[in-house]
């Protein structure tokens, strides 16, 4: 979890960088920016706001031989080492988003790098580097007296409602290449900024291996539990394999299974589908964890738990009481109308 409420920016400099596969320059800025009581809240909203909405998913810097290969990781450690040099390693930023900028789908724009205080990061108040890109410019309307007209002149300018690119690299878990959360709001060039710029893998904490996990447990229950059950199954299955993730702190992968799967041709099935598929969803090796609550509430959010019948009809499951539907909902076949039906016990009902 990250806190940006007291975040301060102590530095600012700001570049242009071109795309280099059409000659386009660079400009660097000889001096930082003097921000003033103005411009500093408006800056800070269009810096933080997409982070603040966004599903926290960490990053960290890799490379394929060593760490001390990342040339992001290496300019993070200098700043850290020594913020008063922010604005000279923000060139060789600058410069190096420049050499990643060969694609003819990559847009020039203004580079912000950003040093940052005062945020808090799993409870730990740390400091960190932000780096933001502005692509796309707006069509905005100025006004000027002109005698005894008002006219309109037509400018162009950055939208501050909508960051393009943007990362916050936090001084924290250095030894993995730290801890990092990124932007991107235009698809076009994705490999461009994740994987050329920054050269990150994802940051496989628990908050990784909770969602992970859960992202394979609920392919499972789509993909072997409807169709050996039907959809009350499924919907049932997903509703104790979370609540097995919120009542937990400590992942078992046996404990799991044996709480969660009471059929032993399912769990001989689960165990073989995890086999076949667990290089996909980065759990090979992976039986035991810590559980993260907050990546646990949020898959419970998005996870459906209605039966949506071809009668028009949906039966809306509780997810926190999930012994209502094993002890009052049945299924049936009707030999008389050749039809399915569920038998619902209630004794009132509820107003809302």
């Amino acid at each position: 979890m990250i806190n940006l409420f007291n975040t301060q920016i102590e530095s600012l400099s700001i570049h242009r960088v071109g795309n280099k596969s059409r000659a386009e320059a660079i400009f660097l800025s000889e001096n930082t920016f003097n921000i003033n009581d103005e411009i500093t809240p408006l800056l800070k909203e269009y810096f933080f706001k997409p982070f603040r909405e966004k599903e926290e998913n960490y990053y960290q810097f890799a490379h394929d031989v060593d760490l001390d290969y990342n040339e992001m990781f290496n300019f993070a450690n200098e700043i850290f080492a020594n913020p008063s040099n922010v604005h000279e390693v923000s060139k060789k930023i600058t410069k190096h988003l420049y050499e990643q900028s060969n694609h003819p789908h990559i847009k020039n724009g203004e580079v912000y790098v950003t040093y940052l205080t005062h945020l808090t990061i799993d409870n730990n108040p740390v400091d960190a580097i932000g780096i933001f890109k502005s692509e796309l410019k707006s069509d905005f309307l100025q006004f000027e007296e002109n005698n005894s007209n008002l006219e309109m002149v037509l400018q162009q300018g950055i939208n501050l409602s909508k960051l393009d690119k943007g990362c916050i690299i936090f001084n924290y878990k250095k030894e993995e290449g730290y801890k990092i959360l990124t932007v991107d709001s235009n698809r076009y060039d994705a490999r461009y900024w994740l994987e050329h710029f920054l050269s990150v893998d994802s940051f496989q904490d628990e908050n990784f291996m909770t969602k992970k996990y859960l992202k394979f447990v609920q392919d499972f229950a789509k993909d072997v539990v409807l169709p050996a059950e039907d959809k009350k199954e499924e919907v049932m299955f997903m509703n104790r394999s979370v609540n097995y993730f919120a009542k937990n702190d400590e992942f078992e992968e046996q404990n799991f299974i044996n709480d969660v799967i009471d059929n032993p041709d399912l769990q001989a099935e689960f165990k073989n589908y995890k086999t076949d598929r667990a290089e996909k969803y980065s759990i090979e090796d992976v039986s035991s964890f810590p559980i993260a609550n907050n990546a646990v509430s949020d898959v419970r959010k998005k996870i459906k738990n209605v039966i949506n019948l071809d009668t028009n009809v949906q039966i809306k499951l509780d997810f926190i009481n999930p012994e209502s539907a094993e002890k009052f909902i049945e299924k049936g076949w009707d030999e008389e109308k050749q039809m399915y039906y569920y038998l619902v016990y209630f004794n009132k009902e509820q107003k809302q």
